[in-house]
């Protein structure tokens, strides 16, 4: 990992550190205890566990750097550690609604200490070695807030009285022609450039080859996924992975995940809202980006193809600061349009190592490395993303029947 952009003996750094910490509370300011209790699937985790593992995670890897620290609660150790199984055994992931102890109430005190000691600890300096695994938090916490978000967003959909965890402006649809766009052909670099912070998973830069391509200058849209539904495109196992039909199959599937059985309403943060025709399509699994390339006559972008176009634009779109926490129509204008925000992009490329990959040393190693099989890569960031948290090299991975996060598709080409 390289050396953040994290100012190690200034309070520029810490006032970082309480802005992303106060981020995540903020989040959770208009849900009740019973709210962040809810755990609605094996995948999904409760709010209040989110808020407690994050505040872990300090006390483990930073303070706990510090031979001479004590933990606060040395027996949440168990409940709060996620996976790192070389600092000790863990609490298993499908049961953690049934915490019910700790309280919300000691969680919130729990991270106002934390927050408090790691305030402490920055104002007396930190060392490179230190500074990375701040910032590493820093950027863990950034992923569960969006984590959080499309947890409860998930939890909301399963109870039966549709809850909104917030009022949204409606989006200004517009209808933009689809378009393919050439990239570059040959070698190219991909990977992370070695400026600010990156995790392990980005690295190292290297040289890889891009036969003729082309990438469609937005994402596919509400109607065009509509017309794939009512074409049958559930229904016509020639479009699909062996392992996409037989989860067709077994789990029932017939639309996107939040879309209503009227096919023109949706459950969103918002509540459920009427479909707009023009916003993105998103809460797809790879199963069915993949199904829907192949019906329209296309394919998903690889990895690289994605990355080389993305290097060269500035990351802005609609991401967790708008709060709009949904995908929003593509502006009108040239080129390549909403690479970052609205939705992650499904790519064709498997969750693999680089080329001379190194994971993190020690515990931290667990972070990235050990997921390395059977995932798939989706490219930047979504709607409930911080957008200082993406760059054009960041991977983000999932299995290919995961849909509950904000993912979508954007159609690329052989030339």
């Amino acid at each position: 990992m390289n050396v953040p952009a994290f100012e190690v003996h200034t309070e520029d750094g810490l006032a970082r550190f309480m802005r992303i910490r106060r981020q995540t509370l903020g989040l959770c300011a208009g849900l009740s205890g019973e709210d962040l209790q809810v755990q609605s699937m094996p995948d999904a985790s409760p709010g209040k566990w989110h808020l407690a593992h994050t505040t872990w995670f300090f006390e483990q890897f930073v303070l706990g750097h510090d031979p001479a620290y004590r933990p606060r609660h040395p027996e949440w150790h168990y409940l709060f550690n996620s996976y790192y199984e070389s600092v000790g055994p863990m609490h298993a992931r499908p049961r953690r609604g049934v915490l019910s102890r700790p309280s919300l109430e000691e969680i919130r005190d729990y991270r106002a200490r934390i927050d408090e000691a790691m305030g402490e600890r920055i104002a007396r300096g930190v060392d490179a070695t230190l500074a990375a695994s701040i910032e590493l938090g820093l950027q863990h916490e950034q992923q569960h807030q969006e984590l959080l978000l499309t947890d409860i967003k998930h939890a909301f959909w399963c109870n039966p009285l549709r809850p909104a965890f917030g009022h949204a402006s409606a989006s200004e649809s517009r209808s933009l022609p689809m378009r393919f766009l050439p990239g570059r052909e040959g070698p190219v670099e991909v990977g992370h450039e070695g400026r600010g912070f990156t995790y392990d998973n980005e690295t190292p830069r290297h040289t890889t080859w891009l036969p003729a391509h082309a990438l469609a200058n937005r994402l596919v849209t509400n109607s065009e996924y509509l017309a794939f539904v009512r074409d049958g495109g559930y229904e016509e196992a020639g479009l699909w992975l062996a392992d996409g039909w037989a989860t067709v199959q077994r789990k029932g599937w017939q639309r996107p995940l939040y879309w209503q059985e009227d096919l023109s309403s949706e459950f969103t943060l918002a509540g459920i809202r009427p479909l707009d025709p023009q916003a993105p399509v998103c809460h797809l699994s790879y199963f069915e980006a993949d199904a829907f390339a192949r019906w329209a006559g296309a394919r998903l972008p690889t990895e690289a193809e994605w990355e080389d176009f993305a290097s060269s634009r500035p990351v802005t779109g609609n991401f967790q600061e708008s709060r709009r926490f949904h995908p929003a129509g593509a502006p009108h204008g040239d080129g390549l349009l909403q690479m970052y925000g609205d939705v992650w992009e499904w790519t064709a490329s498997p969750y693999v190592s680089y080329p001379g990959f190194k994971p993190l040393p020690g515990a931290l190693g667990e972070y990235n490395g050990k997921f390395m099989n059977g995932q798939w890569v989706l490219r930047g960031g979504s709607c409930v993303t911080p957008r200082d948290h993406i760059r054009a090299s960041y991977r983000n991975f999932f299995p290919p029947h995961a849909r509950w996060q904000f993912t979508g598709i954007r159609l690329g080409q052989d030339r």
